[in-house]
C-alpha cells in the first residue's frame, strides 16, 4: 500500500512525466486538485475512484480533511495517487501531506512534477534567469498559509526576477510594497494566465501598472527585467500588452 504525491505540471498533458502517467494510470484512487488539466484527468480510468479536493473560495476542503483522505485510502488501497498542480513540493502542501502520512505509518513516495513557478514564464518566452539581466531568481506565495500578507517591501530586489504565484488578489499592494522596498515603477513586469493551456494568455506591463491590469487567477506574475523579454518561444500563445 502507498500514496503517491504526484506533480501534474502547468496543465498541458504533454508535460506531464511517464511516471506520473503511468502511476494515474494503474491507480486505485485519484484524489486531484482544481487545477489539474482536463486532459491529465481524462487518463484517469473509469474503474478508478476519482475524488476533486480543490480548494475553490467558499466551497474548499480544508487540508486536514484531505490528509484524513489520505490516510484513509492509503490504509485500504495498493495505489492512491494524490493529483497535484505542478510539483507537489512547491506551493503545494506536499510536504505537509507527507508529514501527515509518515506520522500515521502510511507508505508515501513522491513524484516530481514541472513547476509552473518555472514553466509560466518559459511559455511565455521569458527566462527567470538571463546573464546580465539577473542574477537569481525568488519564488514567492502571494499569501501566506494563514491567510496572513507577505511583505514584499523585504524581497524587493532589482538584481533577482521575483516570480510570485497565487498573486494577483493582491497585486495592486504586491506593487506598492515592492516600490516601497526600492523597485523603480518602470520595472518590467508579466503576467502569465493559464499557463500552458490552449487560452494561454500573457500580458506585459510595468510595475507602476501592475495595481490596474485586466487579469485572472490562474496566473503567474514575473518581476524584473527578465519580463521585457519575449524569445518567442511558442508563437500560439496570445500575448496582450497593457
Amino acid at each position: 500500500m502507498s500514496v503517491y504525491l504526484v506533480g501534474a505540471g502547468p496543465g498541458d498533458v504533454d508535460l506531464l512525466t511517464l511516471r506520473a502517467a503511468q502511476l494515474i494510470n494503474r491507480a486505485d484512487v485519484v484524489i486531484h486538485d482544481r487545477l489539474v488539466g482536463a486532459d491529465i484527468l481524462a487518463l484517469i480510468p473509469a474503474t478508478t475512484l476519482r475524488i476533486d479536493v480543490g480548494k475553490i473560495p467558499g466551497t474548499s476542503h480544508s487540508q486536514d480533511a484531505i490528509n484524513e483522505l489520505l490516510v484513509s485510502f492509503g490504509r485500504r488501497f495498493d495505489c492512491v495517487v494524490r493529483l497535484k498542480g505542478g510539483d507537489p513540493f512547491v506551493f503545494g502542501r506536499g510536504g505537509e501531506e507527507a508529514l501527515v502520512l509518515a506520522e500515521a505509518g502510511v507508505p508515501c513516495d513522491v513524484v516530481p512534477g514541472i513547476s509552473s513557478a518555472v514553466a509560466g514564464p518559459l511559455l511565455a518566452g521569458i527566462p527567470v534567469t538571463h546573464r546580465d539581466a539577473s542574477h537569481g531568481v525568488t519564488v514567492v506565495t502571494g499569501h501566506a498559509h494563514d491567510g496572513s500578507a507577505v511583505d514584499f517591501s523585504r524581497i524587493a530586489n532589482a538584481d533577482l526576477t521575483l516570480v510570485i504565484l497565487m498573486g494577483v488578489a493582491r497585486r495592486a499592494i504586491i506593487a506598492e510594497q515592492l516600490m516601497t522596498g526600492g523597485l523603480s515603477s518602470s520595472t518590467p513586469l508579466a503576467v502569465v494566465e493559464r499557463a500552458s493551456r490552449p487560452d494561454q494568455r500573457v500580458v506585459r506591463a510595468t510595475l507602476a501598472e501592475l495595481g490596474e491590469l485586466d487579469v485572472t487567477n490562474p496566473a503567474i506574475i514575473v518581476v524584473g527585467a527578465v519580463a521585457a523579454l519575449d524569445l518567442g518561444l511558442v508563437s500560439s500563445y496570445a500575448v496582450a500588452y497593457a
